[in-house]
Order: structure tokens, then sequence, then C-alpha cells
């Protein structure tokens, strides 16, 4: 080995202290060549980090080129080793190479992996067993002491070095196969770089790596290693990356507790704790919450004393935070809530330079959010649009689209009935992992119409229910997209005829309504949606009746379902012929026998609420149902289907009231023991107000004689029932010469 040749700077893969310290050591050594643990697919980016648009935190981004889902991101703050060592080599002149094994190995290592039962060793986490030693439990917090907060930035390094080292050596006698591969790839990189004639060379890795970059074995024992290695084509980029997704708590394997924090140590050179302090009482104010000049002064009194007191050399962000919730919030957490989230994390969005290799897909979603002024943010926003503004129609149709890409920028929220159908509410929020699905959907086109209506066409050919079609149908209208309106109409004309079953035909009826109902604001034909919807509801009017007959509990209630959805959708068409259709079908239901009480008595309660069905005659059928009824199940289950979610029927409707009310007093103790949990199911649909009124209102009908409302109507045949009774007593055997008086007055 020859050790002027190659210089190990072990580091923590982000830390301002370690970037400090990284900065004085190559300003101090000027080497040759820099080789940074990193993706080698990219070091034809890196000049693309001196670019003035280049703001971090960015990532660079590498993905299989024919599955992009399978992919890596490997992020820089402002504040990381490796963009230092970036921002230092182009400032100089100085050549960077990437040294980590290629990302298309490790994407391909990754897949075995998943595909394998055997469980590799994991690497150990050094850094907490070093603190551990050291006699903290806390490995964030000895590190930050040890390096973040250093004055002194040289000897750093080689301290790393030699306690890895001897940790690795003596300690842990095992590294993942990952590893392995990783540091012989690395070695291989020095290798070169020795052979090519550069005398000074930094090596800039994570501190774990160190010892086994020092040494270097024979090339012929990595090169055993590293042959042989699966590996996918892939591809790279840098794409914007955001405070939250640097913290660990994102799920970040080389995540930190404080981004912000850390950016804020790295960018302020002097009275650090100060300059804190007044962000912190800025963004309190900004809350309307007390922060004044003599309170900030007071936190970093209290902040220096802490860390004193602590044996510290200054404060840390754990003294900060003590100093800010005693001295700002009294104790309380809430406060301090709010600072961890806006300053400690931070809600910091990098920006690449418009010539990054990007995917023309990805640049044309750029440009139209520019002219949609929809700027990405890493916080959520609320979006309120109004349909009948021209900028917020096609911004409502540029994020459907995206939806149907499965690019989850915006995230449709319910609309408060006040609004009207002409309003959207969106709430949209950046995240870098985006940038994995534009590459994905670029598979489908290169722009965002293009790609969705071919997105479309695949979704299409896949659905084999007319429910998916119609969801699929009413996203396309909503996404603006004609052409592929136009296909899939074609393709429920086609399938619609074929369908055999009821319960898929009402299922469509709904989806279908409901696009139908957006064909003013969005400009859409209505009358091409309606047509289906006729062809639909006049097959499922045909076939409803014998449908209903001899179903099951369960089957019942998924038809209890399909009434009520049917008949909300129909609401919404305001198509009189077609809801005649509908209501002379519930008619049929109702005088059908063998059909389930849940299913009848909903399809009774439609007809009263539309006024096809009287209260008359509604009073008429309950009697009926309680006289003709074979059990008293049955008769439980016609008033679910009847009274479910409908208390205020029973308390406007004084003869439906006694009717129920009489039914369920004449039950005997069996029968309402085993009808109990059925008429429970029912009345706790009922809301606590409505069940209070009901309450009350039957106590004032005990005081009062029980009027049903049934007595004869004045158009009474008499004459019929005449023709009748002889017939009738004789199968009684009543003695009709002693009844003739009777025959001639049934009444």
């Amino acid at each position: 080995m020859e050790d002027s040749l190659h210089h190990i700077f072990g580091i923590r893969h982000h830390g301002p202290g370690s970037a400090r310290s990284l900065l004085a050591s190559l300003t101090e050594l000027m080497p040759d060549i820099i080789l940074v643990e990193g993706p080698p697919e990219a070091d034809n980016l890196v000049s693309l980090a001196s670019d003035p648009d280049m703001v971090p935190p960015v990532a660079l981004l590498v993905y299989a080129s024919d599955a992009p889902s399978r992919s890596s991101f490997y992020p820089f703050a402002i504040f990381s080793p490796e963009w230092v060592a970036l921002q230092f080599a182009n400032r100089h002149n100085v050549p960077l190479r990437f040294m980590d094994l290629p990302t298309a190995n490790m994407l391909a290592l990754e897949d075995d992996s998943n595909q394998s039962d055997h469980l590799e060793p994991t690497t150990p986490d050094p850094l907490r067993m070093l603190a551990e030693a050291a006699g903290y439990t806390d490995s964030e917090r000895w590190w930050e002491n040890l390096v973040e907060h250093r004055q002194d930035r040289f000897g750093v390094f080689e301290a790393i070095l030699q306690a890895i080292t001897l940790l690795r050596s003596e300690v842990i006698d095992t590294v993942s196969f990952e590893d392995k591969c990783r540091e012989a790839s690395m070695r291989q990189t020095i290798r070169k770089a020795r052979r090519e004639g550069f005398k000074r060379i930094a090596v800039v890795c994570g501190a774990w790596h160190g010892p086994a970059l020092a040494n270097l074995p024979s090339a012929k024992a990595d090169m055993e290693i590293l042959t042989g290695l699966p590996h996918v084509k892939v591809a790279a980029t840098w794409v914007p990356w955001t405070n939250s997704r640097l913290s660990f708590r994102s799920g970040y394997g080389a995540g930190i507790e404080s981004p912000g924090w850390y950016a804020h140590i790295w960018n302020s050179q002097e009275d650090t704790n100060v300059r804190w302090m007044s962000h912190v009482s800025r963004l309190l104010r900004e809350q309307d919450l007390a922060a004044s000049p003599a309170q900030v002064v007071d936190c970093v009194r209290l902040a220096d004393t802490l860390a004193a007191l602590r044996n510290f050399s200054a404060p840390g962000l754990r003294e900060m935070n003590d100093a800010s919730q005693t001295v700002f919030s009294f104790g309380s957490t809430l406060q301090l809530k709010l600072i961890e989230d806006k300053l400690i994390v931070g809600e910091a969005l990098g920006r690449v330079p418009e010539s990054a290799p990007s995917l023309p897909l990805q640049k044309e979603i750029e440009r139209t959010q520019r002219q949609l002024r929809l700027a990405p943010a890493p916080t959520p926003k609320v979006l309120d649009l109004d349909l009948r503004k021209e900028t917020d129609l096609a911004r409502s149709h540029f994020l459907h689209r995206l939806v149907l890409l499965n690019i989850g920028w915006g995230v449709p929220q319910k609309v408060q009935r006040a609004k009207g159908t002409f309003h959207e509410i969106w709430q949209i929020q950046w995240r870098p992992e985006f940038a994995v699905a534009i590459i994905e959907a670029s598979l489908w086109g290169s722009t965002v119409l293009q790609a969705s209506a071919q997105i479309i066409r695949r979704y299409a050919d896949g659905c084999e229910s007319l429910n998916g079609l119609c969801s699929l149908l009413d996203k396309t209208i909503l996404a603006d997209l004609p052409d592929s309106v136009t296909f899939l109409v074609a393709k429920l004309e086609d399938q619609s005829a074929l369908a055999g079953d009821i319960l898929d035909l009402m299922d469509s009826v709904s989806p279908l309504a409901n696009v139908a109902r957006y064909g003013t604001v969005r400009n859409t034909d209505r009358a091409l949606i309606e047509s289906i919807v006729v062809s639909l509801v006049t097959r499922i009017s045909i076939r409803l009746p014998n449908a209903c007959i001899a179903l099951d509990d369960d089957a019942a209630r998924e038809m209890y379902d399909r009434l009520r959805s049917v008949h909300g959708a129909l609401s919404l068409l305001l198509n009189q012929e077609l809801t005649n259709l509908w209501l002379n079908a519930l008619t049929q239901i109702i005088d059908t026998p063998l059909v389930h009480g849940v299913v009848a008595g909903r399809a009774a309660r439609i007809l009263l609420d539309v006024r096809r069905m009287s209260q008359h005659e509604a009073a008429v059928l309950i009697k009926l149902t309680l006289t003709l009824a074979t059990s008293p199940t049955s008769v439980a289950d016609w008033f679910e289907g009847f009274l479910l979610e409908s208390g205020q029927l029973l308390l406007l409707d004084d003869t439906i009231r006694h009717l129920v009310d009489e039914w369920v007093c004449q039950l005997d103790d069996d029968s309402f023991t085993t009808l109990l949990p059925l008429l429970r199911r029912t009345f706790s649909s009922f809301t606590s107000p409505e069940r209070k009124q009901l309450g009350e209102r039957i106590k004032l009908d005990e005081a009062q004689p029980i009027d049903f409302g049934l007595r004869e109507e004045d158009n009474f045949d008499y004459d019929r029932a005449n023709a009748a009774l002889p017939l009738l007593l004789q199968l009684l055997g009543a003695n009709t010469k002693q009844n003739s008086k009777d025959e001639q007055d049934p009444k």
C-alpha cells in the first residue's frame, strides 16, 4: 500500500460538521482527483452541481430503464459532505468520480435478495456502538458533540478512521454481501485512479467503509467478488428533494433528526444561537404567539447555561429546544411541535436546472405547472377550483390527468353541498418520489394528454365489469379526454349489450349518472351518456321483479343497496319517462310473492317518498304485511327496508307509527327476543334526537285512541260482495237460510 496516494475521509452522509472538516481538509490537501461514495452512472452529471439554478436539497435518481419503479435516490443537502466535495471539485476544476457499486448491480441484487429466503447479515450502526462506549445513550447527540459542533476541524478523520478500524477488526466480524461488493467496487475505482497517475487522491466515503478502503488487497480478490454480478440497464438524472425526506422519520436509511437545524448551522458562521432564536421568535409571532426580543435574550442565555451545566462546549439543538420550551411556551410542548415542523426539520424544496436530463413528459408537467400557476410545494395546500373559470377548469383537467397517471400530487376532497357541482376542492403536496411516477408514466407517452389516453385504453382493455368501465368513464370525463370518452362509450355499449348480471347493470347506473351531472359544467355531451343510462335502466326495470324473488338475507341487502343507488342516480337525471319505468318496476316488486322483506320494504318506501303511493295506501300495505306475514322475522325485515334511516317518517306519520307500535306490542316474549337484534338494527339507524322524540311521541299516543285511518271507502262494491257470500257461508258450514238477511246486507 502506498499511503501517500489516497487519503480517506470517513464522513457522516449529512452533517455540517463533517462538511466543514472535509472542506478544510480538501483545501489543505488540494487533491488531483476526488472519489465520492455514490453511483458511477451519475459521473456525467457532476458538472450540473455548480449550475446557479441547482438549489439543494436535491437528489441523484438512478432507475431501471425498463422499470422505473426499481430506482434509488442519493440525496444531497447544502450541508452534506458529498455536496461540498462536488462544489469544491467544480470550483477548483478537480475531476470527481463516484465510486460505489454501480446501481445497475445494486438494483439487480435487491431483486435477487427479495426472491431469496436467505438472510444476509445486516451492517450494524457503528455510531451507536461508539456512542455507547463513550457513555451516551443517543448516538445523534454523541456525533453532534464530537463532530458537528467541533471548533478544531483537523485530526477528525484520522480519529474516526482509527475508531472504526478498531470496531471492525475486534468487535464486528460480519459484513453483508452487499457491503463486500460495494467496498470491492470502491477499491477498484481507487486502483484505476492510481493507474491513471493521480498522486493525491481524496476518498470521501461513509465512515463505516473507511477501514476497508485504507489498505488495498489484491485486485484479483476484488475481481472475484464482482465478477458475474447481475445487472440491469439504468439511467440517471437530478431531481428536487425536500428536508422532510432527509429526516429519518421519513424512513430514509441515512436520515437525520434535524435537517433544518443543520442547514442553519452550515449557513450561520457567527452568532449561530442568537440567529436561531430569532428565527424561532419570528415563527411564533407569525402564528400570533408571544415572542418578544427580551424572551429571545433569555432563551440564548438559558441555552448557554444549560450547555455549561451539561459540560458541553456550546449549546446544541437539545439546549435550544429546552430553552424555547421554558421561555416561550412555559413548559408546554405545543410551540415546540411547531418549531420542529417548520424549523428543525423545515419545509425546503430543492430545484434543479432545466439543463438536467429529463424526459419530455417531465418537462411538459413543469411547463404546465408554470402556465397554471401551480408551483410545487412540500407542504399541503388546499385548492378551491371554480370550474366556471377557464384557468380553474384547466387546473382541474390537469390534476385529474395526473391522477390517471398515478402521480398523486393532488388529492380530491369532498365538496360541501353549498359549493355546488361547479366547485372542486383539492389538496396538493409535492413529494420527491413523484419523479419516479413521472418516469413510469412517460412509458405511455411524451405528453400528459397522450399518456393519459394510452393508460385509459390499457385500463379499459383489462376491465371486465360494467361498473369498472363506468367509473373509468367518470375519471376520463373529469380529465377532459374526449377521444377516450368516445372509445369508452363504444366499449360500454358493446359490453352492456352482453351483460347478463343485473347487479352489474345496476352498479353501472350511478357512475354514469354522476358523469352526466357534469355535462353542463364540463362541456360534455350529456345526451351521449344518458342514452346508455336509458338502455341500462330499461333492461333493469324489465328484469328487476324476477331478480328479487327468493333472495337470502345477504343477497337481499345487496339488492337493497342497489335499489337506493339506482333511485338516487335517476333523481340526478330528471328524466321523467325513465323514472316512471323504474317506479313501475318497484310497484311490481311489491305485488310479487316471495320477495324478501328488506327489498319489498325499500321498494314501498321509495314509492311513498316520490308520492307514487299515498299515505293511505302505505298504511293499507303495512296492515296487510302485518296480517299476512308468515313469520315475525319477515315483518321485521320488511320494516328494516321501509324504515332504515327514516326516523322522521315515524314522527310525522301517525298512522304508520301506530301500526308499528301495535305490532311490536302484540309480539310474544319469544318472538320479541328473537327479533330484538333486527329491530335494534333498524331503530339504531335513527339519529339520537329522532329516537328521543319518538319515545316522547309514543307516550302521548298511549293516552289517545288509535285511529288507523283504514275505514271503508264510499265506492265499496256491495253487489259483488253479496254474490260471493253464499259460497263463503257454505264453505264455513253456516245455515244459509238463517243468514238470508245477512246475504241482503253484508254490512
